[in-house]
């Protein structure tokens, strides 16, 4: 059985995790939204540092589309205009979904958005965590030959 396959669930709202604990508790504050699954989405791992989602938002245009960073959350939302003469209209069945959504995803620490592009009603958002250089490991030179203590006289 595959590891992964189990955790599948829980890897759905958190985006550059390290640490499980992290995501777990961030699982356990999200409200009911969890069980909405409009509109389907994609996260990928593209590199160690760069991560992908992609909406499938079909029949959304880019003014219909916003996407906001704010704290740790990035927020996509969709809200389609009605138009008088889509309101006239007497569907006799209507499969293609067009309904307002808010779609939340909790980003780790110092992950930014790079890039957002709309194709082929798909909204793929392009992310990369960017480190600080004053986060980052770093070396401590070791000195041979030398005590750094004190020595008393």
């Amino acid at each position: 059985m595959n590891s992964l396959a189990t955790f599948t669930p829980l890897m759905r709202r958190g985006v550059g995790f390290d640490r499980f604990n992290d995501l777990l508790e961030s699982m356990m504050n999200e409200n009911d939204e969890r069980s909405d699954n409009y509109p389907p989405f994609n996260i990928e791992k593209q590199s160690e540092h760069e991560y992908r989602v992609t909406l499938a938002v079909a029949g959304f245009g880019e003014k219909d589309l916003n996407i906001t960073m704010q704290d740790d959350k990035l927020i996509v939302s969709g809200h389609i205009q009605q138009s008088e003469d889509e309101e006239n209209k007497n569907y006799l069945h209507r499969g293609i979904a067009a309904r307002n959504f808010e779609r939340t995803y909790r980003l780790a620490d110092h992950i930014q958005v790079k890039d957002a592009a709309l194709k082929d009603g798909l909204l793929t958002i392009e992310l990369e965590r960017i480190v600080p250089d004053e986060k980052k490991p770093r070396m401590i030179p070791i000195k041979a030959g030398k005590s750094l203590t004190k020595k008393k006289s």
